[in-house]
């Protein structure tokens, strides 16, 4: 059976609005956009805006993921001080496959652009799973989100 190559698309980024992102999974207020799912590579795009002493919560990520900082400043796996990584706009970063943050914190205003290739997988201090979101959780989140500012 020959299958379809999938579609190009395109977004612009300030027409969409922004979403809050669950409180469940971050701190501080931050929001977000989906720009696009793959179902069939697993993977789903984002950017973020983090208001200054926002975070996200402990989690891991399934597969890889590839960000750019495109302002501010993220402190990955507690910053350079505590032997993770200091991120400085504009940045990029690499995610390993198992890579766990307990906490990734931003101290001053900032956003992002990531590409997540699997689910992050937001857990507990004993690293028990609390729940995996990949591109068909944050499609049908962001999808809720559409429906209820139409």
């Amino acid at each position: 059976m020959a299958k379809m190559k999938a579609k190009e698309e395109y977004v612009q980024i300030d027409d969409m609005p922004w979403a809050p992102f669950p409180d469940a999974f971050s701190k501080g207020g931050i929001t977000w956009r989906l720009l696009y799912v793959s179902p069939e590579a697993g993977s789903w795009t984002a950017v973020f805006e983090c208001p200054e002493g926002s975070s996200f919560n402990a989690h891991f990520h399934t597969g890889p993921g590839e960000y750019f900082l495109y302002k501010g400043r993220m402190d990955v796996r507690g910053g350079k001080a505590e032997g993770g990584d200091t991120a400085l706009a504009p940045g990029y970063g690499f995610e390993s496959s198992g890579a766990r943050h307990d906490k990734t914190y931003f101290p001053v205003p900032s956003a992002f652009y990531m590409t997540f290739s699997g689910p992050l997988a937001f857990i507990n201090p004993d690293a028990s799973v609390i729940a995996n979101i990949g591109w068909e959780e944050a499609q049908g989140a962001w999808q809720a989100h559409v429906d209820a500012h139409r």
